[in-house]
């Protein structure tokens, strides 16, 4: 990655308080480096493993990465554990890899697309989190089609008809 900073960090608890998880944090000397309060989204890696990421604000200026359990795994490391992260802006932080049930579904219904298309990045990245992050394929078919179903007909991704109460 072109104009990349590499740093060390040590994975410790953290987030937000209703949502507990893994954090790095980054210091406020590499969050300016990589553009100040500007850059939202950083792809980079851990311990050469790739990753796209959110760089969340803490009230000391610093920023952090969720590091999420999948990531943690497939770096092998753990809680506590020093690390080593490559981070860049990202130069597409619109990007969002969809699970392919959904991209599939998404090509073949232009009226669920276009409610897709409508929704906030962040809102994407939630949908595909949400399909993606089921292990069995039913699973993931079905996610997509509650979905598909509520962008098709203009309703709200993640809630219930009001039909359906």
């Amino acid at each position: 990655m072109e104009g990349t900073l590499t740093f060390r960090a040590r994975l410790e608890p953290g987030g937000p308080s209703f949502m507990p998880m893994t954090i790095a944090i980054v210091p406020l000397e590499i969050v300016e480096a990589l553009g100040g309060k500007s850059v939202r989204r950083v792809m980079g890696t851990l311990n050469g493993h790739p990753f796209r990421l959110g760089l969340q604000p803490m009230r000391t200026g610093e920023r952090y990465l969720m590091i999420s359990k999948e990531l943690r795994q497939a770096s092998g490391v753990e809680m506590g554990q020093e690390i080593t992260l490559t981070l860049a802006p990202d130069p597409d932080p619109d990007h969002i890899e969809l699970p392919e049930e959904l991209a599939e579904g998404l090509d073949a219904w232009p009226e669920a697309d276009a409610g897709f298309q409508k929704l906030r990045p962040s809102m994407k990245r939630a949908i595909a989190q949400h399909v993606g992050g089921a292990k069995r394929t039913e699973t993931r078919l079905e996610r997509s089609m509650q979905i598909l179903k509520q962008l098709a007909t203009g309703g709200h991704p993640f809630r219930k008809p009001a039909d359906e109460g």
